[in-house]
């Protein structure tokens, strides 16, 4: 349920560019589906949001190449 929530996140972030199916898919990083610097960050907004976490983007934040390490990211902070 999680991931699946992530990957709509992440599509509604890229304003549907990507979709869920193809973000929870993905074998390689999200960058190379086309997930840019703003979708980025509106995805971050977006999880701070939702899951009520902070991201501090001075730390390493490769957890938002893909909706397993973003998953394992929101699991860890709640």
């Amino acid at each position: 349920m999680l991931k699946e929530r992530l990957a709509q996140l992440v599509s509604e972030a890229c304003d549907g560019e990507i979709t869920a199916a193809e973000a929870l898919g993905a074998t390689v990083p999200l960058s190379y589906l086309g997930v840019t610097s703003l979708a980025q960050m509106r995805l971050i907004d977006a999880l701070e949001r939702e899951y009520d976490i902070e991201i501090d983007l001075a730390d390493d934040v490769s957890f938002l190449d893909s909706v397993d390490g973003l998953a394992a990211w929101v699991s860890a902070a709640r």
